[in-house]
Protein backbone atom coordinates (compact mmCIF):
# COMPACT_ATOMS: atom_id res chain seq x y z
CA UNK A 1 0.00 0.00 0.00
CA UNK A 2 2.90 2.35 0.77
CA UNK A 3 4.43 1.72 -2.68
CA UNK A 4 1.06 2.42 -4.27
CA UNK A 5 0.78 5.71 -2.41
CA UNK A 6 4.27 6.68 -3.62
CA UNK A 7 3.41 5.89 -7.27
CA UNK A 8 0.18 7.87 -7.43
CA UNK A 9 1.32 10.86 -5.36
CA UNK A 10 4.74 11.74 -6.74
CA UNK A 11 3.45 14.64 -8.83
CA UNK A 12 1.46 16.15 -5.97
CA UNK A 13 4.60 17.24 -4.16
CA UNK A 14 5.41 19.54 -7.08
CA UNK A 15 2.01 21.25 -7.01
CA UNK A 16 3.34 24.43 -5.49
CA UNK A 17 5.46 25.11 -8.55
CA UNK A 18 2.56 25.57 -10.97
CA UNK A 19 0.05 27.22 -8.67
CA UNK A 20 -2.63 24.53 -9.16
CA UNK A 21 -4.83 23.86 -6.11
CA UNK A 22 -3.50 20.87 -4.22
CA UNK A 23 -6.77 18.96 -4.26
CA UNK A 24 -7.01 19.28 -8.06
CA UNK A 25 -3.43 18.07 -8.43
CA UNK A 26 -4.21 15.07 -6.25
CA UNK A 27 -7.43 14.40 -8.11
CA UNK A 28 -5.64 14.41 -11.47
CA UNK A 29 -2.88 12.19 -10.10
CA UNK A 30 -5.40 9.56 -8.99
CA UNK A 31 -7.26 9.83 -12.33
CA UNK A 32 -3.99 9.30 -14.20
CA UNK A 33 -3.13 6.31 -12.01
CA UNK A 34 -6.46 4.67 -12.86
CA UNK A 35 -6.17 5.41 -16.58
CA UNK A 36 -2.62 4.03 -16.70
CA UNK A 37 -3.57 0.89 -14.80
CA UNK A 38 -1.43 1.66 -11.74
CA UNK A 39 -4.59 1.06 -9.73
CA UNK A 40 -7.33 -1.10 -11.23
CA UNK A 41 -11.09 -1.45 -10.76
CA UNK A 42 -11.76 -2.99 -7.37
CA UNK A 43 -8.40 -1.91 -5.89
CA UNK A 44 -8.44 -0.09 -2.57
CA UNK A 45 -7.00 3.40 -2.31
CA UNK A 46 -4.54 4.14 0.49
CA UNK A 47 -6.17 5.71 3.55
CA UNK A 48 -6.60 9.47 3.80
CA UNK A 49 -3.94 9.50 6.49
CA UNK A 50 -1.41 7.64 4.30
CA UNK A 51 -2.12 9.84 1.28
CA UNK A 52 -1.78 13.01 3.33
CA UNK A 53 1.50 11.86 4.88
CA UNK A 54 3.05 10.71 1.58
CA UNK A 55 1.98 13.80 -0.36
CA UNK A 56 2.74 16.26 2.43
CA UNK A 57 -0.76 17.75 2.34
CA UNK A 58 -3.66 18.00 4.78
CA UNK A 59 -6.33 15.33 5.22
CA UNK A 60 -8.95 17.97 4.38
CA UNK A 61 -7.34 18.40 0.96
CA UNK A 62 -7.27 14.63 0.45
CA UNK A 63 -10.92 14.31 1.46
CA UNK A 64 -12.00 17.01 -1.03
CA UNK A 65 -10.18 15.32 -3.92
CA UNK A 66 -11.56 11.89 -3.04
CA UNK A 67 -15.13 13.18 -2.65
CA UNK A 68 -14.95 14.83 -6.09
CA UNK A 69 -13.87 11.50 -7.59
CA UNK A 70 -16.65 9.65 -5.75
CA UNK A 71 -19.22 12.09 -7.11
CA UNK A 72 -17.76 11.59 -10.57
CA UNK A 73 -18.11 7.82 -10.28
CA UNK A 74 -14.40 6.97 -10.51
CA UNK A 75 -14.21 5.91 -6.86
CA UNK A 76 -16.69 4.31 -4.48
CA UNK A 77 -16.69 4.43 -0.70
CA UNK A 78 -17.90 1.53 1.43
CA UNK A 79 -18.66 2.20 5.03
CA UNK A 80 -16.14 0.45 7.25
CA UNK A 81 -14.11 -0.85 4.31
CA UNK A 82 -12.50 2.16 2.63
CA UNK A 83 -12.32 3.75 -0.81
CA UNK A 84 -12.05 1.68 -3.99
CA UNK A 85 -11.70 2.21 -7.72
CA UNK A 86 -15.18 1.72 -9.18
CA UNK A 87 -15.73 -1.28 -11.40
CA UNK A 88 -17.09 -0.46 -14.87
CA UNK A 89 -20.80 -1.23 -15.06
CA UNK A 90 -22.33 -2.68 -18.20
CA UNK A 91 -25.45 -0.76 -19.16
CA UNK A 92 -28.70 -2.68 -19.49
CA UNK A 93 -31.17 -1.77 -22.22
CA UNK A 94 -34.85 -2.46 -21.59
CA UNK A 95 -37.71 -2.05 -24.03
CA UNK A 96 -40.73 -0.07 -22.89
CA UNK A 97 -43.01 -1.92 -25.30
CA UNK A 98 -42.93 -5.31 -23.52
CA UNK A 99 -44.33 -6.22 -20.11
CA UNK A 100 -41.67 -8.54 -18.71
CA UNK A 101 -40.25 -9.30 -15.30
CA UNK A 102 -36.76 -8.35 -14.15
CA UNK A 103 -35.92 -12.07 -13.98
CA UNK A 104 -36.93 -12.57 -17.61
CA UNK A 105 -34.99 -9.49 -18.74
CA UNK A 106 -31.76 -10.69 -17.12
CA UNK A 107 -32.20 -14.30 -18.32
CA UNK A 108 -32.47 -13.12 -21.94
CA UNK A 109 -29.13 -11.38 -21.54
CA UNK A 110 -27.47 -14.42 -20.01
CA UNK A 111 -26.81 -12.55 -16.76
CA UNK A 112 -26.67 -14.25 -13.38
CA UNK A 113 -29.43 -12.89 -11.17
CA UNK A 114 -29.89 -12.97 -7.44
CA UNK A 115 -32.07 -11.04 -5.03
CA UNK A 116 -31.81 -9.87 -1.43
CA UNK A 117 -35.17 -9.67 0.32
CA UNK A 118 -35.85 -6.37 2.06
CA UNK A 119 -39.48 -6.93 3.05
CA UNK A 120 -41.97 -9.75 2.53
CA UNK A 121 -45.27 -10.08 4.36
CA UNK A 122 -48.92 -9.09 4.75
CA UNK A 123 -49.82 -5.66 6.11
CA UNK A 124 -52.59 -3.13 6.51
CA UNK A 125 -52.70 -1.11 3.26
CA UNK A 126 -51.39 2.43 3.01
CA UNK A 127 -53.64 5.16 1.55
CA UNK A 128 -51.76 4.93 -1.79
CA UNK A 129 -52.15 1.14 -1.90
CA UNK A 130 -55.84 1.38 -1.07
CA UNK A 131 -56.42 3.90 -3.86
CA UNK A 132 -54.40 2.15 -6.59
CA UNK A 133 -55.34 -1.44 -5.76
CA UNK A 134 -58.96 -0.65 -4.93
CA UNK A 135 -58.75 -1.99 -1.36
CA UNK A 136 -60.79 -1.09 1.68
CA UNK A 137 -59.21 -0.34 5.03
CA UNK A 138 -60.37 -3.78 6.25
CA UNK A 139 -58.48 -5.65 3.52
CA UNK A 140 -54.80 -6.59 3.57
CA UNK A 141 -51.94 -6.00 1.18
CA UNK A 142 -48.99 -8.25 0.37
CA UNK A 143 -45.65 -6.51 -0.03
CA UNK A 144 -42.54 -7.98 -1.61
CA UNK A 145 -39.48 -5.73 -1.68
CA UNK A 146 -36.02 -6.78 -2.80
CA UNK A 147 -32.67 -5.65 -4.07
CA UNK A 148 -32.04 -6.99 -7.58
CA UNK A 149 -28.44 -7.92 -8.41
CA UNK A 150 -27.17 -9.01 -11.84
CA UNK A 151 -23.67 -10.39 -12.37
CA UNK A 152 -22.73 -9.11 -8.92
CA UNK A 153 -23.88 -5.52 -9.56
CA UNK A 154 -26.91 -4.14 -7.67
CA UNK A 155 -29.19 -2.67 -10.34
CA UNK A 156 -32.57 -1.97 -8.80
CA UNK A 157 -34.75 -1.91 -5.71
CA UNK A 158 -38.27 -3.21 -6.36
CA UNK A 159 -41.11 -2.61 -3.91
CA UNK A 160 -44.28 -4.37 -5.09
CA UNK A 161 -47.73 -4.27 -3.48
CA UNK A 162 -50.62 -6.62 -4.31
CA UNK A 163 -53.92 -7.48 -2.73
CA UNK A 164 -53.51 -10.30 -0.22
CA UNK A 165 -56.41 -11.99 -2.03
CA UNK A 166 -54.21 -12.17 -5.14
CA UNK A 167 -51.00 -13.08 -3.29
CA UNK A 168 -52.02 -14.74 -0.02
CA UNK A 169 -48.52 -16.11 0.69
CA UNK A 170 -45.73 -13.61 -0.13
CA UNK A 171 -43.20 -16.07 1.29
CA UNK A 172 -43.94 -18.39 -1.65
CA UNK A 173 -42.51 -15.91 -4.17
CA UNK A 174 -39.22 -17.15 -5.57
CA UNK A 175 -36.97 -15.42 -8.07
CA UNK A 176 -39.89 -14.07 -10.13
CA UNK A 177 -43.09 -12.46 -8.85
CA UNK A 178 -44.71 -12.82 -12.27
CA UNK A 179 -43.96 -16.56 -12.31
CA UNK A 180 -45.75 -16.89 -8.96
CA UNK A 181 -48.73 -14.91 -10.27
CA UNK A 182 -48.86 -16.98 -13.43
CA UNK A 183 -49.40 -20.15 -11.38
CA UNK A 184 -52.63 -18.69 -9.97
CA UNK A 185 -53.81 -17.11 -13.23
CA UNK A 186 -53.09 -13.61 -11.95
CA UNK A 187 -50.17 -12.57 -14.16
CA UNK A 188 -50.78 -9.06 -15.54
CA UNK A 189 -51.24 -8.58 -19.28
CA UNK A 190 -50.64 -4.84 -19.53
CA UNK A 191 -49.25 -2.01 -17.43
CA UNK A 192 -48.92 1.74 -17.22
CA UNK A 193 -45.43 2.81 -16.26
CA UNK A 194 -44.25 6.25 -15.17
CA UNK A 195 -40.52 7.05 -15.15
CA UNK A 196 -38.99 10.08 -13.47
CA UNK A 197 -35.51 11.25 -12.50
CA UNK A 198 -34.50 10.97 -8.87
CA UNK A 199 -31.51 11.64 -6.65
CA UNK A 200 -30.96 8.64 -4.42
CA UNK A 201 -31.39 8.99 -0.68
CA UNK A 202 -28.90 7.53 1.76
CA UNK A 203 -30.70 4.19 2.29
CA UNK A 204 -31.32 3.43 -1.39
CA UNK A 205 -27.84 4.64 -2.38
CA UNK A 206 -26.22 2.32 0.15
CA UNK A 207 -28.20 -0.65 -1.16
CA UNK A 208 -27.27 0.17 -4.77
CA UNK A 209 -23.62 0.81 -3.89
CA UNK A 210 -23.55 4.39 -5.20
CA UNK A 211 -22.98 7.75 -3.48
CA UNK A 212 -25.89 9.46 -1.73
CA UNK A 213 -27.48 11.88 -4.18
CA UNK A 214 -26.43 9.86 -7.25
CA UNK A 215 -28.74 9.94 -10.25
CA UNK A 216 -31.41 7.28 -10.35
CA UNK A 217 -34.68 6.43 -12.05
CA UNK A 218 -37.92 6.21 -10.10
CA UNK A 219 -40.34 3.87 -11.85
CA UNK A 220 -43.97 3.44 -10.84
CA UNK A 221 -45.83 0.58 -12.50
CA UNK A 222 -49.53 -0.21 -12.27
CA UNK A 223 -50.32 -3.57 -13.86
CA UNK A 224 -53.69 -4.94 -14.96
CA UNK A 225 -55.38 -8.28 -15.56
CA UNK A 226 -57.21 -8.97 -18.82
CA UNK A 227 -60.43 -7.99 -16.99
CA UNK A 228 -59.06 -4.49 -16.39
CA UNK A 229 -58.60 -5.04 -12.64
CA UNK A 230 -55.40 -3.64 -11.11
CA UNK A 231 -53.27 -6.51 -9.83
CA UNK A 232 -49.87 -4.96 -9.05
CA UNK A 233 -48.55 -1.62 -7.80
CA UNK A 234 -44.75 -1.46 -7.92
CA UNK A 235 -42.43 1.40 -7.09
CA UNK A 236 -38.82 0.79 -8.09
CA UNK A 237 -35.53 2.65 -7.98
CA UNK A 238 -32.98 1.89 -10.71
CA UNK A 239 -29.38 3.02 -10.87
CA UNK A 240 -29.10 5.81 -13.39
CA UNK A 241 -25.68 4.65 -14.60
CA UNK A 242 -26.81 1.15 -15.54
CA UNK A 243 -30.18 1.37 -17.26
CA UNK A 244 -31.34 2.64 -20.64
CA UNK A 245 -35.05 2.47 -21.42
CA UNK A 246 -35.87 2.24 -25.12
CA UNK A 247 -39.22 2.88 -26.83
CA UNK A 248 -40.17 2.50 -30.48
CA UNK A 249 -42.07 5.57 -31.71
CA UNK A 250 -44.39 5.70 -34.69
CA UNK A 251 -45.76 8.73 -36.49
CA UNK A 252 -49.50 8.97 -36.01
CA UNK A 253 -52.26 10.76 -37.93
CA UNK A 254 -51.81 9.17 -41.35
CA UNK A 255 -49.17 9.81 -43.99
CA UNK A 256 -48.60 13.43 -43.03
CA UNK A 257 -48.32 12.45 -39.39
CA UNK A 258 -48.75 15.94 -38.07
CA UNK A 259 -45.24 15.83 -36.63
CA UNK A 260 -42.56 18.27 -37.70
CA UNK A 261 -39.15 16.79 -38.48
Amino acid sequence: MADLAERILGAVREAGQNGAPLYLKLKRSIEDAVQEGVIRPGDALPSERDIAAKAGISRVTVRKAVQDLVKGGLLVQRHGSGTFVARPVERVEQSLSLLTSFTEDMARRGMTLRSEWLERGIYAPSPDEMMVLGLSSKESVSRVSRLRIADGTPLAIERASLSAAVLPDPMAVGSSLYAALEKTGSRPVRAVQRISAANLGAVDARLLDVPTGAAGLHIERISYLATGKVVEFTRSIYRGDTYDFVAELRIGGGAEGGVSP
